[in-house]
């Protein structure tokens, strides 16, 4: 890294919070207004389980009617967004909903714009300690980062993050970890193809079949 993008790192690392999310949501306001829209149109019920994150929460459809024994599902995905802009962007894709529980998946687009397994847990980390702080009863799940056979050069860091995330999330019993990671790899530990469509990027039906198996089983009252 030279000096120049080492003072630019270092400079964003130090950016107040505020300077963080107004630079996320200048980035992603298409989005965010269309997620205010649909709220202005029909206001989700508070005590929902809210799934917020990258394009595999965005592309998941049906998610809202995917888990029937629950009464409010809501869907705020943005596909391309990193798990540093869901953590600069709590204010707006999780306290309004008021949920009882937030299922996470982001990451993978982090790690392969060159962010550490390290840096994803101090995104993660931010994400929980704000949420907490404003909704104390509010429990988070961390979907864990998916073996997507197009980032195979990848693997190590997402095992890697997987892996501190976890850590992280067995000391507060406020915090639940879904490992869909290993129930997406063969038994000689490769992706398995069939779960993602032809970019091998983004989950095909039988994935979030899958998902929706392993998922479900955390929702919990």
């Amino acid at each position: 890294m030279n000096r120049r993008a080492w003072l630019l790192a270092a400079a964003w690392a130090l950016a107040s919070p505020w300077a963080r999310a107004q630079t996320a949501e200048q980035r992603w306001k298409p989005e965010l207004d269309a997620f205010a829209a649909a709220d202005r149109k029909k206001p989700p019920a508070p005590g929902g389980v809210l799934f917020v994150g990258s394009s595999s929460i965005r592309l998941w459809t049906g998610l809202e009617t995917a888990f029937p024994e629950q009464p409010v599902v809501i869907r705020r995905g943005f596909g391309g967004s990193r798990l540093s802009d869901s953590a600069d962007l709590v204010y707006r894709l999780v306290l309004p909903y008021q949920p009882r529980l937030v299922v996470l998946y982001a990451g993978e687009n982090d790690l392969a714009e060159g962010a550490s397994p390290q840096d994803l847990l101090g995104h993660f980390v931010r994400f929980v300690q704000q949420v907490q702080t404003a909704l104390p009863a509010t429990r988070i799940a961390y979907l864990s980062i998916k073996p997507s056979p197009s980032r195979l050069a990848h693997m190590a860091a997402m095992r890697e993050a997987n892996l501190l995330i976890q850590t992280f999330v067995l000391a507060d019993d406020r915090l639940d970890y879904i490992d869909v990671h290993a129930a997406m790899l063969d038994n000689d530990g490769r992706p398995r193809p069939e779960l993602y469509v032809r970019d091998q990027l983004h989950l095909s039906a039988e994935g979030y079949g899958l998902w929706r198996q392993v998922v479900s089983a955390h929702l919990r009252p």
